[in-house]
């Protein structure tokens, strides 16, 4: 998995201010993208064109609500694996198959692929981890969360 780098002008002020603004997240709603199109003076069916522009080029990998799996009753969990180099692309495509896997990353570490697993119940997460070591032949290390942290991480562009 190697990180998208968006050629030079690939983003405008309107897409910076898009993304800055829609971290904050969207009201529900019958025209939940009205009051953020309002903001950036720019028609909704604009800034939907824009999303899904933004997603195709790789400056954001997802555009949706983010669930507490734990508070509807499911579970959460971190992993690691330590993939070779040359099956990195063939293990991330095995990983990202699975609906559960919320993200994926790859770290300059001995364990160098990292993602979450959301499950609707709690045994899912044992579940998924188990098929992926099937289908990968690689172990899954599972780093369940102990506590929960909320930074607000927001990125402005």
């Amino acid at each position: 998995m190697s990180r998208a780098v968006l050629p030079e002008g690939a983003l405008d002020a309107t897409d910076r201010a898009a993304i800055n603004l829609l971290q904050e997240g969207v009201a529900i709603g019958p025209d939940p993208f009205a009051a953020p199109a309002a903001a950036l003076g720019i028609p909704v069916e604009e800034l939907l064109r824009r999303i899904a522009r933004l997603r195709e080029i790789g400056a954001i990998t997802r555009f949706g609500p983010f669930y507490d799996a734990a508070a509807l009753g499911g579970a959460f969990c971190l992993c690691a694996m330590e993939v070779p180099a040359a099956k990195f692309g063939e293990v991330m495509t095995l990983v990202n198959a699975h609906p559960e896997v919320a993200h994926n990353y790859e770290r300059n570490h001995r364990l160098n692929m990292w993602f979450v697993l959301a499950a609707v119940a709690p045994e899912g997460i044992e579940q998924v981890a188990r098929e992926i070591e099937r289908e990968t032949g690689m172990c899954v290390l599972r780093f369940p969360k102990l506590e929960e942290f909320f930074i607000g991480f927001r990125m402005q562009l």
